[in-house]
């Protein structure tokens, strides 16, 4: 399953099959989506060929990976 026509909106949770895990949308810059990590960090871009939407089960990994990441810092 592809994003094909519909553009996400900005903070849509999609899974980028190429890295495994799921980000926020941020913006389109040419041909990629900008995506940010669940919790923040660093944007990175995928091609939308290989984004799809992120089900409920890996959204909440994400965020309980983006708590637990967020709890071990000082």
């Amino acid at each position: 399953m592809t994003m094909a026509n519909d553009e996400p909106a900005k903070g849509d949770a999609l899974y980028d099959e190429i890295r495994k895990t799921v980000g926020e949308f941020q913006d389109r810059d040419a041909a990629y989506y900008l995506l940010r990590p669940v919790g923040g960090g660093r944007e990175w871009a995928a091609l939308p060929e290989v984004l799809r939407p992120a089900t409920q089960a890996e959204l909440l990994s994400a965020r309980v990976k983006a708590a637990n990441r967020a709890g071990r810092m000082p």
